[in-house]
């Protein structure tokens, strides 16, 4: 099964082209683009996959085998993973379980065996295997676990370990199953660069549907979260819900607006892909990516998402009609505590919560003991690099990191995380406990404020790994 092939024990962090770059797809792009990722240090802070999306295909072989396009690849598949593999990169590629992927190349439906061939002898790391053609191959959750898990048996059966991402959209129940059979599922229609615009062909209009059979495209921010909101229990080390791209720098909405679009993305355990053309990064866009602090949170051992436990829409809307707000919460390796606050109403908000209320799920009714602790409030975002650093970085100075900026590859987040490394827990900024149990913050206009608890109590941890985290 996929979730025990060793891979994605926390979410995968990485790159992808389809978001900004569609088609436009070369042996150029992949190598330029892991060039910007391990200059800028984003690699070292954990996007350490280099996907590639459709359109890489040519035809078909008499022998059944798939070829790729030598225009886009002249020296080939392999050429492009090793060139990764030496940078210390791991490579993705794309196909979908239909007879014809969505840009309309040639699918692996039927041809799961000497697909998986091809891509175990191109060294391929990663598969996002999409939706589209599929031939009347869905309607329920059987006949969609079938179609996904051929694929996932002939990766399998080529004895080379890929990470398995299922693209089907969150059609027939996929949260139910993909754990069976793959290292993480899409659980919503297409990713939109908008924060909470309504659009027709994000076609469910409650994004809490189960039910919904064309999920569709131009699914916002908000519609996302929402959306995930009843099943954030289903991901765990090894298999987690993917809320889709990142579409941090792609222009759309604005720098709060990423920010909780990033935060959340990571409190919700979902694969950090960043979908921004890496070659025209600005500054403000890296230090939203490179938060080691907030990477931390998606990057945790645990493995635990953030649950919600209020939604209010007695707010101000916009011109949409939209308006809300929200408080999520779970718990953090190694006896921490989460809190985000996430303001989607038209104006900025005061947002109060409690102990007993943060601490609802470890028990109703103010009966959880940890709202009898003692807790040190840090704030995540309070050391969010400065551009100027940032500016730097893009320039190629690289004194920021010889000063101490966190790199994974040296340190994990876990060890570091264990021994309360500081450049993981961001600032100080308050204190909750019995006699005080109230945290009340100032959220900006569509965005989040994102809080580690630290428990002074001396208890130990409230979660216990599993034998493959310790």
């Amino acid at each position: 099964m996929a979730h025990n092939n060793g891979l994605a024990r926390t979410p995968q962090m990485g790159w992808n082209n389809w978001n900004s770059l569609g088609c436009d797809v070369s042996q150029d792009l992949l190598l330029d683009t892991s060039k910007v990722l391990l200059e800028s240090g984003l690699r070292d802070v954990g996007y350490n996959y280099v996907v590639l999306d459709d359109c890489w295909q040519g035809e078909r072989g008499a022998d059944g085998y798939i070829n790729y396009n030598k225009e886009k690849f002249p020296k080939g598949m392999k050429y492009i993973s090793d060139e990764l593999h030496d940078m210390g990169f791991k490579y993705g590629m794309y196909s979908s379980a239909g007879e014809m992927t969505c840009a309309r190349f040639e699918g692996s439906l039927d041809h799961e065996v000497k697909d998986a061939e091809s891509y175990a002898s191109w060294g391929v790391d990663y598969l996002k295997y999409d939706n589209c053609f599929h031939m009347g191959r869905f309607g329920t959750p059987k006949i969609t676990f079938d179609r996904y898990n051929a694929m996932s048996q002939a990766i399998n059966a080529t004895g080379r370990s890929m990470l398995y991402s299922l693209c089907n959209w969150g059609e027939d129940y996929v949260h139910t199953f993909g754990m069976s059979i793959a290292n993480s599922w899409r659980i919503s229609g297409d990713i939109y660069d908008h924060f909470n615009r309504p659009d027709d062909l994000c076609s469910c209009t409650d994004p809490r549907d189960p039910h919904c059979v064309a999920p569709g495209t131009h699914c916002s921010i908000m519609n996302i979260i929402n959306k995930v909101a009843p099943y954030v229990d289903r991901g765990s080390p090894g298999g987690w819900n993917d809320l889709d791209m990142l579409e941090v720098g792609q222009g759309g909405m604005t720098d709060n607006e990423y920010v909780a679009h990033f935060s959340m993305w990571a409190a919700l355990k979902s694969p950090l892909l960043i979908g921004a053309d890496l070659r025209e990064l600005t500054p403000r866009t890296l230090t939203i990516l490179n938060n080691p602090a907030v990477i931390a949170v998606s990057q945790d051992p645990m493995g635990r998402s953030v649950a919600r436990i209020r939604q209010d829409f007695n707010v101000k809307k916009d011109r949409y009609g939209q308006g809300e707000i929200q408080i999520w919460t779970g718990p953090l390796y190694p006896n921490d505590q989460l809190v985000v606050f996430l303001n989607a109403a038209d104006e900025e908000m005061t947002i109060t919560t409690d102990l007993n209320e943060i601490f609802v799920h470890e028990g109703p009714e103010g009966s959880a003991p940890h709202s009898k602790h003692e807790w040190d409030i840090y704030d995540l975002w309070a050391d969010r690099m400065d551009e100027r650093q940032a500016e730097k970085i893009l320039n190629g100075d690289t004194q920021v990191f010889q000063k101490g900026w966190f790199n994974s590859t040296e340190t994990s987040y876990k060890d570091a995380l264990g021994r309360r490394d500081e450049r993981l827990m961001g600032v100080k900024v308050a204190h909750v406990g019995p006699a005080q149990p109230e945290l009340s913050v100032i959220v900006p206009r569509h965005s989040v404020k994102m809080f580690r608890m630290q428990d002074l109590s001396g208890a130990g941890p409230r979660y216990l790994l599993s034998k493959q985290e310790l």
